[in-house]
């Protein structure tokens, strides 16, 4: 089905300056690369502004060092931060054009009578929900979704079909967890013994805040003991690990297949790349960013951007190696210290 929006309409959600006719149809969000006239794009980093004049976008949405060049080609709407702008109008868009979900319990779902079930819930089909689960007002239960005993589903939020959220474990309002996500698995605990591993078992559960977005097949582990705690706002990307009773700061962002070892603290406002890893038991205060592939191996008490990778090796050589390369800076200062003076001998 095809959907057709006022340019004045979208103009006045995301608000700003409107340049151009106010009665333009668009019938599509897209990039500045084949975009049709009834298309609205936007422009945000100027390395792309080649792309504007020759774009056939009917709309774009740029900032104000863009306006002139934007107004000389055709329709904009100039925002202080176009990209925010793009996001918003992304959430205007498909809050339009995407079909609710019927409120409801599908008749192939199986729900405890000791499950409590908010207003206008969605139960999809084959989905189950065990006694003493809570879902709040209008939350969605994709389709074979599992949520256990105990477990609590925050009011407005979203599981995809097929994620397990584990007995005993929460997430709070307006999260949206997405498909093969498992929030709840045992944890990596084992005791050696005679050349054997004893399990642990999980005691913890997980606690996750609001507006949380969980990616594909990510996995949080429950804790230990306590419990594995996912802060407000904090956003994983697919393929993420995250250990037992690791700590994730508030508005913290992870990309794909990063991966955080058991009992490791993640600070506020931090950003893990993808592919990077951070070791365990350690911490990392707010504001550290971690650049993709790197390995984390101490505590980051310091805000900032941070990288490396070091090669692999046998223990003791790599022990040696890592010893050295750390003391590099000062060894050049030497270097540069005794060239110095030795220029200077007569």
């Amino acid at each position: 089905m095809a959907h057709e929006f006022r340019l004045a309409d979208i103009a006045a959600h995301l608000g700003g300056e409107l340049i151009g006719d106010p009665s333009l149809r668009i019938t599509r969000v897209g990039p500045l690369e084949g975009a049709t006239p009834s298309t609205i794009s936007f422009l945000s980093n100027p390395r792309y502004q080649s792309q504007l004049a020759q774009s056939q976008a009917g709309c774009v949405i740029v900032g104000p060092a863009m306006r002139e060049s934007a107004a000389a080609r055709g329709a904009a709407i100039v925002l202080d931060d176009p990209y925010l702008g793009f996001a918003r109008l992304t959430q205007w868009w498909a809050a339009r054009t995407r079909a609710a979900a019927p409120a409801g319990v599908h008749r192939s779902a199986m729900v405890d009578a000791g499950a409590h079930l908010g207003r206008d819930v969605t139960i999809g089909p084959l989905a189950v929900v065990e006694s003493g689960a809570s879902i709040g007002d209008g939350a969605v239960i994709g389709a074979q979704s599992f949520v256990g005993a105990d477990a609590a589903v925050g009011a407005g939020t979203r599981l995809a079909p097929r994620v397990v959220l584990g007995h005993g474990c929460r997430i709070g309002a307006r999260g949206i967890v997405h498909s093969g996500a498992v929030i709840g698995a045992d944890g990596f605990g084992f005791a050696p013994v005679q050349g054997r591993w004893e399990k642990i078992e999980q005691l913890g559960n997980v606690v996750i805040g609001d507006d949380v977005e969980i990616g594909a097949n990510t996995c949080i582990d429950r804790g230990a003991l306590d419990d594995t705690v996912i802060g407000d706002g904090v956003k994983l990307d697919n393929l993420i690990q995250i250990g037992h009773n690791v700590r994730i700061g508030a508005h913290t962002a992870m990309a794909g297949c990063a991966g955080v070892a058991g009992s490791a603290v993640i600070g506020a406002h931090c950003t893990v790349g993808g592919g990077a890893i951070v070791l365990g038991h350690l911490t990392l205060a707010d504001h550290v960013h971690i650049s993709a592939a790197s390995v984390v191996m101490r505590s980051i008490l310091k805000p900032g951007q941070y990288s490396g990778v070091f090669p692999i090796d046998d223990n003791a050589s790599w022990e040696k190696n890592a010893a050295t390369l750390r003391q590099l800076h000062t060894l050049r200062e030497r270097i540069r210290a005794l060239e110095t003076a030795s220029k200077q001998t007569p």
